[in-house]
């Protein structure tokens, strides 16, 4: 009988693995903060870049992340290192993620176009291909940590938290320290001395967190699973192999579907959020601050919506969530071309775009706190059909998700801006209003689309908790079989047979009435 998935049996995960599991995260929201927010707007705007190349960019590295996602997930899966299957890798992207991160924000001169284009290009391919060193082992080791159903979404809750603590701390030293208004920028991310050293200090912030993730996590290696028994060796063939079987799965297909095409959404909202902050709600060099509140939303939604996850379904929760951030990110450009929203001059003007960014991205933590532990629940059920543990494959697919955020969704940002002919390296006031007007109503309508597509797809999922508590209870007995079967008399080991065979036929049963 095939041993996939068996490790020694774990103690009580407790608080300080999950920690720092958690605090690892930080280092991916520093990078898609910077990414998804400044990085069109450095380029573009600041540099002079044509905004539709520097889209370009973006979507050229998301066709690289489409490759090298599920081949990092891949080749994780069946790694038989010293430190295990994910472990290694964490410790091997360190350094990297700090000397790509930098050269992002730091190309020389006088490039022009086409340099400026290579430069950008070289690096962020690089330093994505850093991060999914990391990132996408990271994600896996998540749902290694427990099996539990509402322990995961606990788990998956340090990790969102800290996330956002390393995005909020980007925008926070970003106004405070590096983007100060001045003389000669009085919007203070308008200033291409700023980036610099953004990509210096969060650099090595992101090369440390990373260490210090894989360093706190360390002691649960014997613990966490196995490479199933009778791997072939890794190859394009393999992966292609299991690309194909993650894609046929049941639940698999409308979560990624439905994930993907949210995170695109948002990938729109963040690409455009800081043009809007600059040129919408002329919020001066407080733009890089509206980033900020709404991930204070999601601090605060995010142990919210842990605690919610012990007594709803995942799906509901993540149906909920995504409902609540599209109709309150759609709500107030709208409101201010319609003359609903308080004037510029308004003493409420700030608190009630800060109140409804706030609101929204609570709302956003919900999807957030969700995805991860949705996906854990669909590798359990794909070793139920295979036999075989594959995390990577399922947390590279959501990584490559997530980035989908910094490349179709920032692409799409990029080529909104070039058609409706919006100024390059351009004063605030200088900015023709029609093209503002454009501007909003591709961030706010334009954005609601996306997710409401995202809505009808994931509303096919139907892993509930209680098939997963099936799923889960006929694979501890099918676990202990393979574990016991020795020592075991020969009439127990019969009527455990008997009994796991008679569960999964009931699942296959299911499973076709499903797909009727």
């Amino acid at each position: 009988m095939n041993n996939a998935g068996l490790a020694m049996e774990a103690p009580k995960l407790g608080f300080m693995p999950k920690l720092w599991f958690g605090v690892g995260q930080a280092a991916e929201g520093m990078k898609n903060a910077s990414f998804n927010t400044f990085l069109l707007l450095y380029y573009s705007q600041v540099l002079g870049l044509n905004p539709a190349l520097a889209g370009a960019v973006l979507l050229i590295a998301l066709v690289f992340d489409a490759v090298t996602d599920p081949l990092t997930g891949s080749i994780s899966d069946t790694w038989r290192g010293r430190f295990g299957r994910r472990h290694g890798f964490m410790y091997a992207a360190t350094l990297p993620m700090a000397v790509t991160f930098y050269f992002v924000w730091s190309p020389p001169a006088g490039l022009g176009q086409a340099g400026l284009f290579g430069w950008m290009l070289v690096w962020t391919v690089l330093a994505r291909g850093a991060m999914t060193l990391y990132h996408v082992p990271h994600l896996a080791l998540g749902a290694e940590l427990s099996d539990d159903y509402a322990e995961r979404s606990r788990v998956v809750a340090y990790r969102v938290f800290f996330g956002f603590v390393g995005a909020a701390s980007i925008f926070v030293i970003a106004r405070t320290s590096l983007m100060l208004p001045s003389e000669a920028f009085p919007e203070g991310q308008l200033n291409p001395a700023a980036y610099p050293p953004l990509g210096l200090y969060f650099g090595i912030a992101m090369g440390v967190l990373i260490f210090l993730s894989a360093i706190g996590t360390h002691a649960r290696i014997p613990y966490l699973k196995k490479p199933s028994g009778g791997e072939d060796r890794f190859s394009l063939a393999r992966l292609w192999r299991d690309v194909v079987a993650a894609l046929r799965n049941p639940s698999f297909q409308p979560f990624f579907g439905g994930i993907f095409l949210f995170f695109i959404a948002r990938g729109v909202d963040n690409g455009l959020g800081l043009y809007m902050g600059t040129f919408f709600w002329k919020l001066g060099s407080d733009a890089v601050l509206l980033p900020a509140v709404g991930l204070f939303g999601v601090l605060f939604g995010t142990p919210v919506f842990a605690l919610l996850a012990g007594r709803m379904e995942k799906k509901t929760m993540f149906l909920l969530g995504i409902i609540g951030f599209s109709l309150l990110t759609m709500a107030p450009p709208i409101a201010k071309l319609v003359a609903w929203f308080p004037a510029h001059s308004s003493p409420v003007y700030l608190t009630t775009l800060y109140s409804l960014s706030f609101a929204a991205s609570f709302f956003a933590a919900a999807p957030l706190v969700t995805a991860g532990s949705m996906l854990a629940d669909v590798a359990d059920e794909h070793e139920l059909d295979t036999g075989r543990r594959q995390e990577g494959i399922f947390f590279g697919a959501l990584s490559f998700s997530s980035k989908s955020s910094a490349g179709i969704g920032s692409a799409l940002a990029g080529l909104a801006l070039w058609l409706i002919s919006f100024p390059t390296q351009a004063e605030v006031e200088a900015v023709p209003q029609a093209t503002v007007t454009w501007l909003a109503l591709i961030y706010g309508p334009g954005v609601l689309a996306m997710v409401v597509v995202s809505i009808v797809w994931l509303s096919r999922y139907g892993l509930t908790r209680a098939r997963h508590a099936e799923i889960r209870e006929m694979l501890d007995e099918r676990n202990a079989l393979a574990l016991g079967v020795e020592e075991a008399p020969a009439e127990e080991v019969s009527s455990r047979r008997t009994a796991v065979t008679a569960r999964e036929k009931r699942r296959w049963r299911w499973r076709g009435s499903r797909s009727g």
